[in-house]
């Protein structure tokens, strides 16, 4: 480093620098600092409304969203809404709305048939029925003859109580695939509707003179 590369001073200088100044304090500004800054925690309680209150739990909001404490700072921001100061008020419902995009899930990446095919089949596993829906169609877009798709389109359709749509969509799985009918003969999601027009005549046509 350039430091250690200093010219070698006088003896008299050397002596003269050897003590630190006396003035200079180890830590002068820490107390200070402390009673300027109490612990977040200690700042960041709803406080009632009123106009000195509703500023605090504002100022307060602010810094737990400087420190990405999204969450915890939309549920200030939220009760800084609340009190006489309506410019305080509409600056913290600006505030909620940039945490609520923060907040927001990133949209899932899906580049393939293959891939729409599978986060639509974990939807329906944890009945989020219309997404897995719209997913699924997604796939069905990229590979349109994906009997596999058609069949999870079908089933998703039937757990929604749509039995019209996912008559055709099980109708076209079995058209591509006429294995799908008996797998879908024996998966415990058709069963309910299994028995029920049009399903039963598409399943069982044997019995129906289809």
């Amino acid at each position: 480093m350039p430091d250690k590369k200093k010219t070698a001073a006088p003896k008299g200088a050397e002596r003269r620098t050897t003590k630190p100044p006396a003035s200079t304090p180890s830590k002068p500004s820490e107390p200070a600092r402390a009673a300027a800054h109490p612990p977040e925690s200690a700042v960041a309680v709803a406080l009632p409304p009123n106009p000195q209150n509703q500023l605090k739990n504002f100022e307060a909001a602010v810094k737990l969203f400087h420190a990405r404490k999204f969450r915890e700072a939309r549920d200030l921001f939220l009760t800084a809404t609340h009190g006489p100061e309506r410019d305080v008020a509409q600056r913290a419902r600006l505030h909620i709305a940039m945490c609520e995009r923060r907040l927001e899930k990133p949209p899932v990446a899906l580049g393939s048939a293959e891939d729409c095919y599978n986060y639509g089949v974990a939807l329906i596993n944890t009945r989020s029925l219309a997404e897995a829906r719209a997913h699924l169609q997604r796939g069905l877009e990229m590979a349109p003859d994906a009997d596999h798709i058609h069949y999870a389109l079908a089933l998703a359709h039937a757990l929604g109580g749509d039995s019209a749509r996912a008559f055709d969509s099980l109708k076209r799985a079995i058209e591509l695939e006429p294995r799908n009918r008996l797998i879908a003969r024996q998966d415990a999601d058709f069963a309910p509707i299994a028995n029920q027009p049009p399903l039963d005549a598409l399943l069982y046509p044997e019995k129906k003179g289809w």
